[in-house]
């Protein structure tokens, strides 16, 4: 899919395949200044715990360590075995190893932490990818080419302030159009839970296409089962916790709890299912953004505040009015990482007069998945154990 602003096409670049495998790459004390979501009464699996040879990088959890590889993997256009070495492709416990990259990185992680700590009072304003842009080493030599070519284009999805935008309709009246254009508030009431089938596909698939269950019910329960050919891969809400599930040859520890920004973000995708609470989703909606196009089609943005104070971006077809992208933030240890979903395909629901999108795709920067669904039955009984926390895949 593509998105451009007015002033040129933006592009987003995003790493090879990590496929929940970097798991042990650099670390650093990071203790403070995180933002935090609603916290899970259990005990959230701390990296240290599940891992081995994690140095620095201690008292994060389990989803949030993953999120930081994925950071520099964004950062630098690397994947897992780039900086862990190809022995770690074949067994887990090889990314334990320290490598001289592994090393180097540290080095670069207390380089950044000690420039932001002396100049920006802690806050991660360099990070990364400030220097690295998507290259292993950072350009020293300016390019002329680049000083008096095309300007590059500013991705939407950056949240720096902005200055003099005239804005041309109020958030709540994008959001008022998004929920007439989806069949009205009175037909939204009546949408109480949904199951759906169809196909899943993304790096832990193999880019193949397997069979996907969904299962959603007002407000906030979620339960996806993507089912692989080694054991199902289960993502799930049920209200107040969520979870990840994955069989060990895809993942290095079976149920991954999730925490902070990426346990808010689970609700969010949860209560997305049910269009008529979208102005409760978020608060401070303010809607003064520059146009943009995604695919060549004109789009109104908006952006929130989400309950752990995270923002978060929608994007409307100006036309239609139906929502067809979102965007998430989620900080980690070494800077914050965007999760872009993709919403198409809009079809009505028989007998009811919601529309729903029936294909949504996710994009982090640890990975990439699609669901395409074949069928949906609205308003069907759900057993609440779908949404409970998933058994240990065997």
């Amino acid at each position: 899919m593509k998105l451009r602003m007015n002033v040129g096409r933006a592009t987003l670049v995003w790493a090879a395949a990590l496929v929940m495998a970097c798991l042990l790459l650099v670390t650093v004390g990071y203790a403070q200044g995180r933002q935090g979501g609603q916290p899970a009464e259990q005990p959230t699996q701390l990296a240290e715990q599940a891992f081995k040879n994690v140095k620095l990088l201690r008292g994060i959890s389990v989803k949030e360590f993953m999120g930081t590889m994925g950071f520099f993997s964004a950062s630098l256009l690397y994947n897992c075995t780039d900086c862990h070495g190809q022995e770690s492709a074949s067994d887990w416990a090889n990314y334990a190893i320290d490598t001289p990259l592994k090393n180097k990185a540290r080095q670069m992680i207390v380089m950044v932490n000690t420039i932001n700590k002396m100049n920006f009072g802690g806050m991660r304003s360099v990070t990364c990818y400030t220097c690295h842009r998507g290259s292993p080493r950072p350009k020293v030599i300016p390019s002329l080419a680049v000083q008096y070519g095309e300007p590059p284009p500013e991705d939407p999805d950056e949240l720096q302030p902005i200055v003099g935008i005239r804005q041309t309709a109020t958030a709540d009246q994008i959001l008022d159009k998004y929920i007439q254009a989806v069949g009205g508030a009175p037909a939204l009431a009546k949408l109480t839970s949904l199951t759906a089938k169809g196909t899943y596909e993304g790096f832990d698939s193999d880019f193949q296409q397997v069979p996907v269950d969904v299962y959603a019910k007002a407000p906030n329960l979620r339960a996806t089962v993507a089912h692989m050919k080694g054991g199902d891969v289960t993502h799930t809400y049920d209200g107040r916790e969520g979870w990840q599930a994955a069989p060990s040859t895809l993942a290095p520890i079976p149920v991954m709890q999730l925490a902070g920004a990426d346990l808010v973000g689970a609700r969010l995708d949860a209560q997305l299912a049910f269009p008529g609470q979208i102005k409760q989703l978020a608060t401070n909606w303010r809607a003064d953004f520059p146009p943009a196009t995604i695919d060549d089609k004109p789009v109104q943005v908006i952006q929130g505040s989400m309950p752990d104070g995270a923002p978060v971006k929608l994007y409307f077809d100006r036309a239609s009015g139906l929502l067809v992208r979102l965007t998430r933030y989620v900080p980690t240890a070494v800077g914050t990482i965007p999760t872009h979903i993709i919403y198409s395909d809009y079809r009505e629901l028989p007998g009811i007069g919601v529309k729903i999108p029936f294909n949504w795709q996710v994009t982090w920067t640890d990975g990439q998945a699609t669901i395409n669904v074949a069928s949906v039955q609205p308003n069907a009984a759900i057993d609440a154990a779908r949404f409970a926390k998933p058994a240990p895949p065997k």
